[in-house]
């Protein structure tokens, strides 16, 4: 991809706010438009301050067990925590139920983002076309989180319990204090907060679009990746409440019922970011999109911000908090978290 400077120097009204954008080739992807704000450097700073604050703030303890349990249990009509799963059925019911439960959490709160670049997809006169705009890249976002997470789901069930999201005893040396389970996290959840900034960065046209080519043919290609990126969060979940599942479905080596699980929790993970960004979109998208036509470049910044504040959370969160967590080094964190 090439990029290029225009300078508007017109007189006419039309550009006298003398925009200096940088354009890019049609190959460009959902997540970058071409149209590139001119403070990247304070979108990246804000965003990326954004993400730390959340990290000093964050309590897994309340999210996990105070929000994720209580949802899990209103859902399913006992508690869900340490409950037996009775039965491939009750299997299937608790990985949705937990699945919409740990939509908040730490490991899947970064799925927000995908809601920015939707938001800025332009504006749609009528309600029935704000809706078929929305359901559009739905579908290529379930899809990615099934395929990944049925992957894993079938590889839970061959494998069992060997795997090392059930090794819990930390090991002596280097790596005292650091569970398997908890360095396969750091690994997962690294590099998919790695993977978002680098999303972020383009966006903002600071690094090639990594999807420019695969979207010139397969449009739907960055909402499938972003659904993947969610179903991989089932490799590194810590979730009290997906160990459960985890180990029903090693214990199982049912591959069916393994994949089946494991895509519905991917599913209830993006269930209620779905609903929320249908119900914004009908409620404020024509003035939603209209803001954004007007300058594209608030697309841009918008899409970048999201992604930005979500990778530093992920690499912050879980590369770094979590040593501070094992008492290997000191990283600010608030009195209840």
């Amino acid at each position: 991809m090439t990029y290029t400077s225009k300078t508007s120097t017109s007189s006419t009204s039309s550009t006298s706010s003398t925009e200096t954008t940088t354009t890019s080739t049609p190959t460009a992807s959902l997540f970058v438009n071409g149209h590139f704000p001119r403070r990247r450097a304070l979108v990246i700073l804000v965003s990326a301050l954004f993400g730390f604050a959340l990290t000093v703030v964050w309590s897994a303890e309340f999210v996990d067990r105070t929000i994720g349990g209580n949802v899990a249990a209103a859902l399913l009509g006992h508690e869900a925590h340490d409950a037996p799963i009775g039965g491939a059925l009750a299997g299937v019911a608790f990985a949705l139920a937990t699945g919409v439960a740990g939509t908040f959490t730490a490991c899947n709160v970064a799925a927000f983002s995908a809601i920015a670049p939707l938001a800025g997809a332009g504006t749609v006169p009528t309600r029935r076309g704000r809706m078929a705009r929305v359901l559009r890249p739905l579908g290529p976002l379930a899809a990615g989180a099934v395929v990944v997470s049925a992957a894993y789901g079938v590889v839970v069930a061959l494998v069992g319990t060997g795997m090392p999201q059930f090794q819990e005893s930390a090991p002596g040396g280097v790596s005292a204090g650091l569970s398997p389970r908890t360095i396969q996290a750091m690994v997962v959840f690294g590099l998919i907060g790695l993977v978002m900034v680098v999303f972020g960065l383009a966006a903002l046209g600071l690094v090639r679009d990594p999807l420019a080519r695969v979207s010139a043919r397969f449009p739907g290609a960055p909402m499938f990746v972003m659904g993947a990126l969610i179903g991989a969060f089932l490799i590194g979940r810590p979730f009290p409440l997906f160990r459960q599942l985890f180990r029903d479905a090693a214990e199982s080596h049912n591959v069916l019922y393994g994949a089946v699980a494991f895509s519905l929790q991917a599913l209830g993970n993006v269930l209620i970011m779905a609903v929320l960004f249908v119900v914004m979109a009908l409620v404020a998208g024509e003035r939603l999109g209209t803001w954004f036509a007007a300058d594209p470049r608030r697309a841009s910044a918008v899409t970048a911000a999201a992604f930005i504040a979500a990778g530093v959370f992920m690499i912050l969160y879980w590369d770094v908090r979590i040593l501070a967590r094992r008492d290997l080094i000191w990283y600010p964190m608030a009195p209840w978290a």
